[in-house]
């Protein structure tokens, strides 16, 4: 690991000099890789510098041990010896996790799509609170939303909906989001009182930048235009703005008619086309990493229960980390940090016992 501390530091200076240098700010794009490359070295360097000080101050600590006589100053530096040993511990985890390999879409981008499922009206109500759900959590996060297609069911419900969200870090932090969200509650419309279960499925794509190669041959798509519409099938606007996509090789079907363009709806069409695609081979490496996965957060399938809304006892349920938290109208309300940091120190933790394996 301290070879590999030393590679990182040595890499930092070379990253930082060239940074220096007329030649990188006259190249943007080498400019934006230098700038990202530091971002991620820094943090790694920092915990490594402040580790080898604690070292010295171990080392000082066993020295000046052995030389004082003094039994009240002895009690203080063994107070100070452990405190600091306690630290090494501490700051030897931290290095090792931010050493972890990274997922190279964890700074992208999202696509996020919410489907009601079973459940009929209720469960097309919880996909809208779902939505508003993610809509306050990355207002809380300073990103930002952008609505791409909206089905709506006529009485404040959502059939299905698909929207990007745009921000530093999104998919390191949504990507645990994938799955089959359940709501146990009763409906305003049962009379007698019943609690009714009902689930919707959410999917967190990472947006596709453009230095990857997604290679989609015009042959196997085809674009239809037509009239936006809203609620009951009534037309929103009196121009062909609505764009659909449908990709033969996949039956991937794509509609976006948000925009009153018909070209800005074609580009995020698009766009949403470019990150299915993208998304379904990132789901082919991850069944072939199936069991890697199921060792880590769920399997990553689309069909895998990761959570249950309980209203009437007011807590929330993860059941891949057995989490449960008696926070509901928060958590509703975006409050998503303490699940996601949960799932996150769980992802990082299998991860780390997965290298531990390896290495022994």
């Amino acid at each position: 690991m301290f070879e590999q501390l030393e590679d990182v530091t040595i890499r930092l200076e070379e990253v930082i000099m060239q940074l220096g240098e007329p030649e990188t700010a006259g190249d943007p794009k080498l400019f934006q890789q230098l700038m990202k490359e530091q971002a991620e070295l820094t943090p790694v360097v920092e915990a490594y510098q402040n580790y080898k000080k604690n070292e010295e101050t171990i080392a000082d600590s066993l020295e000046l041990l052995e030389m004082e006589s003094d039994e009240e100053m002895r009690e203080m530096l063994k107070e100070e010896l452990a405190e600091a040993k306690d630290r090494q511990g501490e700051l030897e985890q931290k290095i090792r996790l931010l050493l972890l390999p990274k997922d190279p879409n964890d700074d992208k981008n999202v696509i996020v799509e919410i489907r009601a499922g079973a459940g009929g009206d209720e469960a097309a109500l919880f996909a809208g609170e779902i939505y508003r759900m993610y809509q306050k959590y990355a207002d809380i996060r300073h990103w930002r939303t952008e609505l791409i297609s909206l089905s709506e069911t006529g009485i404040g419900g959502i059939k299905e909906c698909t929207f990007m969200i745009r921000g530093q870090g999104a998919y390191s932090r949504l990507k645990y989001e994938s799955g089959v969200h359940r709501v146990q509650r009763v409906p305003e419309t049962e009379s007698g009182g019943r609690i009714h279960t009902s689930t919707i499925t959410v999917a967190v794509m990472p947006e596709v930048s453009d230095d990857i190669e997604i290679d989609i041959p015009e042959k196997d798509v085809r674009i239809d235009v037509m009239r936006a519409s809203g609620n009951g099938g009534q037309c929103v606007n009196t121009t062909d703005s609505a764009v659909r996509l449908t990709h033969y090789p996949t039956g991937i079907v794509i509609y976006s008619q948000t925009e009153k363009s018909q070209i800005q709806n074609k580009a995020k069409a698009w766009a949403l086309l470019r990150s299915k695609l993208y998304d379904l081979e990132l789901q082919k490496r991850h069944d072939a990493e199936a069991d890697l996965r199921r060792s880590q957060i769920g399997t990553g399938d689309r069909s895998e229960k990761i959570r249950t809304y309980n209203f009437p006892q007011g807590r929330v349920t993860d059941h891949r980390i057995k989490l449960t938290l008696h926070q509901i109208d928060s958590i509703m309300n975006g409050a998503l940090d303490e699940l996601i940091d949960h799932l996150i120190a769980e992802d990082q933790a299998a991860r780390l016992a997965k290298l531990e394996d390896k290495a022994s």
